[in-house]
């Protein structure tokens, strides 16, 4: 490949204008999530499951309009293993039981909708359950991030694995950061899309990783600094390549997928969306503030003769 087909764009002269903006998103989304926090849904809050079913197939968006204006507000309508069978969420009722709940559920739903449901069951999931899933969900994160950190400390070097394990704190704070501020409502899919981005964003900064490491033992000229621009600008084109194409699905997702989806689908887009501009602007340029150089990944070659003279 000739001089003139190289990608060559100096991203780390940036690298002072992206720790602004990125320290900057850090603080809006901590503290929006220490003053408001995230607004959870049912899997974590509690609340009743009711499961109907019907004659004929079921329109969700008219059936959760009927709920909505009869005051189930925040109802959450689903299919249930086909499209004559429904599955609905609500939110805890101080003022009704499980059954009374469930009663009045199904007099709106016959009385309003165009066909008539029958009841299948109603059961009530408690806050503590909610409690649960919030603390084993953030173990769950907690645990990625130290296997993570592990695993890159033993296929790298550990300066990479703090690079990369900041990159992804980055990541998660944002997004979570994200559906704190426009209270985006949280449960257990978002919590799934958060993990899929922890590993979609350690593979992306994995790969530049894998560019530095190779061009760091095989480059004889050069600052770290360098080094490291030359391996962000050789994987650009995957990076781009990925994004795009992973973009577009979760877009069509968020398009096409229905209420139901709309959340998962966002919470992969923002993820992928910093993911990719963390795996260059912030885990390559905290590699380089811990002192990473040459000399600590250059292959030490033992001497086969000053083996033999071991006793």
């Amino acid at each position: 490949m000739s001089d003139q087909n190289v990608i060559k764009i100096d991203f780390l002269s940036k690298r002072k204008i992206a720790l602004v903006l990125s320290t900057i998103l850090l603080i809006i989304s901590i503290g929006s999530l220490a003053n408001q926090g995230l607004k959870k849904g049912i899997d974590f809050t509690g609340g009743t499951l009711v499961e109907m079913s019907f004659v004929d197939p079921v329109e969700l968006e008219s059936l959760r309009g009927l709920l909505s204006t009869a005051g189930f507000e925040g109802a959450v309508v689903q299919h249930f293993g086909s499209s004559k069978e429904v599955l609905i969420r609500l939110s805890p009722n101080a003022a009704l039981n499980t059954a009374a709940l469930s009663n009045k559920v199904l007099s709106v739903v016959n009385t309003g909708y165009s066909h008539s449901g029958e009841l299948r069951r109603a059961e009530f999931v408690g806050p503590q359950v909610g409690e649960e899933l919030t603390e084993d969900g953030g173990l769950a994160l907690l645990y990625a991030l130290i296997c993570i950190l592990i695993y890159v400390t033993f296929r790298f070097e550990y300066r990479f694995a703090l690079g990369s394990v900041a990159a992804l704190a980055h990541d998660v704070i944002i997004t979570l950061g994200v559906f704190s501020v426009f209270q985006f409502e949280f449960d257990l899919t978002v919590l799934a899309a958060i993990l899929a981005v922890i590993g979609y964003s350690l593979n992306d900064t994995i790969v530049v990783f894998d560019r530095v490491r190779e061009n760091f033992r095989k480059l004889r000229k050069g600052t770290p600094t360098e080094v490291v621009n030359i391996s962000l600008n050789q994987t650009l084109g995957r990076t781009i390549m990925t994004s795009m194409t992973t973009l577009l699905v979760l877009i069509a997702l968020f398009v096409l997928g229905g209420e139901i989806i709309h959340d998962f689908a966002l919470a992969l887009i923002i993820g992928v969306l910093v993911g990719t501009y963390s795996s260059i602007y912030v885990a390559s340029p905290i590699t380089l503030a811990l002192g990473i150089s040459k000399a600590d990944l250059i292959i030490v070659k033992v001497d086969q003769e000053e083996l033999d003279k071991i006793p």
